[in-house]
């Protein structure tokens, strides 16, 4: 199973679950109950007797167990996320043919005792729906492939540079223009090659919905980000008021722009118009800023983001919500209730922990899966540091040298997709998988998880991504239609990177030393 639970004590014999076998759950896991019939695919008849769904308070509350005999399956969770995490487990102790949406639904469940629980309370992934746009069926399809490997924040990255994907009320030229790009480049900018074809696209206020609760259902929450006060180059080309004298269109090239807003009054009311709209929609306590890579050029060189990201805390705060923002917040002070991402390298978490914020570890070195997977000549737009499997299960969120009180700011972790060269879920599939099920058992957290364990169960697990449908990318290596020779890319040395997130994150330790 992957995530590797925590325990798990085979016996003799198996169940059998087919469409005969009652179901009995009490009223407040309804929710969880009418996923588990539509997924197996089994109505499941209402009953004793045969498959139990219980809350029990006295557990944690992703905590489960699963106890499996030959006569009963009882599932108990901490709460009905716990049990959702139960049935996850459950659904890998199936054949993976149970998977598929069609064929056979009798199965017999192995005898077995499993109980398990997550180390970490955040176990996000993030999607970058801004580079490349991805329908809302796509989207659902990647909340479903997280939550079976029981992740359970979804980071959703709606604006940048290169394109705008949300309606806002009173600003119809985010979507009319703002959400569409007349180009976009082919592999890494440094080879400025274009594809000559339009692309964009926007969710509506009731497509952000129903992504929400979708994937409420699947016990993930939904955090929204708009990138401000940089990274704003769509917005500012559907309404070039709120930039510095901008008249040009979204950004076709990959990279980061100059035009930022202005942050006058109109900048100002625009914000928090957006930073409303998304507390409407999303219920989220943690609303994203962003706030990462704002260039100063249109500012004269003067440092005004501190003091803008201040304001947009103070909105947020009389709505009950708190910023959640990449670690550039940290530099100058972040607010007090701040959230921080931490990406650049692990030192930001041990600034962000020790300066007393709540903060996810995301570091790029081992948590960004558009980064390369080898040096095969074959993988797709190779970009940034190799990044292999077990690169990435190695990551471990808490960076050593923290006080206990320090350990507990740290809430865990998060793999970030940035899609500038994933146009397609295909390619999502192919960058993201089997490298996040490696990073949900690294953020899952047995006690003695290890990766010849992971690397021994991983071609199992990879039937149930065939039965699944997931382009994932073979352990053998790329397959000769992966590779993009139109999109070149621009491979990185590791210890090119760390100098130079050192370099980048000086400004922290000069503010703060650690």
């Amino acid at each position: 199973m992957i995530p590797q639970p925590v325990s798990v004590g085979p016996a003799d014999g198996a169940f059998l679950l087919d469409s005969r076998t009652p179901l009995d759950a009490p009223k407040e896991l309804d929710g969880v109950a009418s996923w588990l019939r539509a997924t197996l695919r089994c109505p499941l008849p209402p009953g004793g007797g045969g498959v139990g769904l219980r809350v029990d308070p006295a557990l944690r509350p992703e905590a489960y167990e699963v106890k499996c005999t030959p006569d009963r399956l009882k599932i108990t969770g901490g709460s009905p996320a716990g049990v959702f995490y139960g049935l996850q487990t459950l659904r890998q102790l199936l054949p993976p043919q149970a998977l598929r949406r069609a064929g056979p639904t009798g199965w017999r469940v192995p005898a077995v005792t499993v109980t398990d629980r997550p180390r970490f309370g955040w176990r996000g992934v993030m999607l970058d729906v801004a580079r490349h746009f991805m329908p809302v069926a796509d989207v659902l399809r990647f909340v479903d492939l997280a939550a079976f490997h029981k992740l359970n924040v979804l980071h959703l990255h709606l604006t940048d540079d290169q394109g705008w994907r949300l309606e806002v009320p009173g600003w119809p030229r985010l979507t009319e223009v703002g959400a569409w790009r007349s180009e976009s480049m082919l592999g890494a900018r440094q080879h400025v090659r274009f594809d000559g074809r339009p692309h964009g696209g926007f969710y509506t206020a009731d497509d952000l919905r129903e992504i929400v609760a979708y994937a409420g259902e699947r016990h993930m929450r939904v955090v929204p980000e708009v990138d401000m006060p940089g990274h704003m180059q769509a917005a500012i080309a559907a309404y070039p008021k709120l930039g510095n004298g901008f008249a040009g269109g979204v950004r076709t090239g990959w990279g980061i722009s100059s035009h930022v807003l202005d942050l006058g009054p109109e900048s100002l009311d625009f914000c928090r118009a957006v930073l409303d709209q998304l507390c409407e929609i999303f219920p989220s306590e943690l609303i994203g800023i962003g706030g990462d890579e704002c260039p100063r050029d249109d500012w004269g060189g003067e440092d005004r983001q501190p003091a803008f990201t201040a304001l947009m805390a103070a909105h947020l705060a009389t709505r009950g919500r708190r910023i959640y923002g990449w670690d550039e917040i940290l530099e100058g002070g972040a607010p007090a209730g701040a959230v921080v991402a931490a990406w650049r390298g692990q030192e930001p978490t041990t600034v962000a922990a020790r300066r007393g914020h709540q903060v996810v570890a995301c570091p790029d070195i081992v948590a960004y899966l558009d980064y390369r997977q080898s040096d095969d000549p074959g993988e797709p737009t190779p970009v940034g540091t190799r990044l292999t499997l077990a690169d990435v299960y190695a990551f471990s969120p808490v960076p050593e040298g923290l006080s206990p009180a320090e350990r507990e700011l740290v809430l865990g972790g998060q793999a970030n997709v940035w899609t500038e060269h994933m146009d397609s879920a295909r390619v999502v599939d192919y960058l993201v998988y089997p490298r996040l099920c490696a990073f949900a058992e690294a953020v899952w957290d047995a006690p003695d998880r290890s990766y010849a364990s992971f690397a021994a169960r991983l071609p199992e697990h990879l039937d149930r991504l065939d039965a699944l449908g997931v382009n994932y990318r073979p352990l053998t290596g790329p397959r000769p239609w992966d590779a993009r020779p139109d999109a070149p890319g621009n491979p990185r040395d590791r210890s090119d990177r760390l100098a130079e997130l050192a370099e980048m994150t000086k400004r922290l330790a000069f503010e703060n030393p650690v």
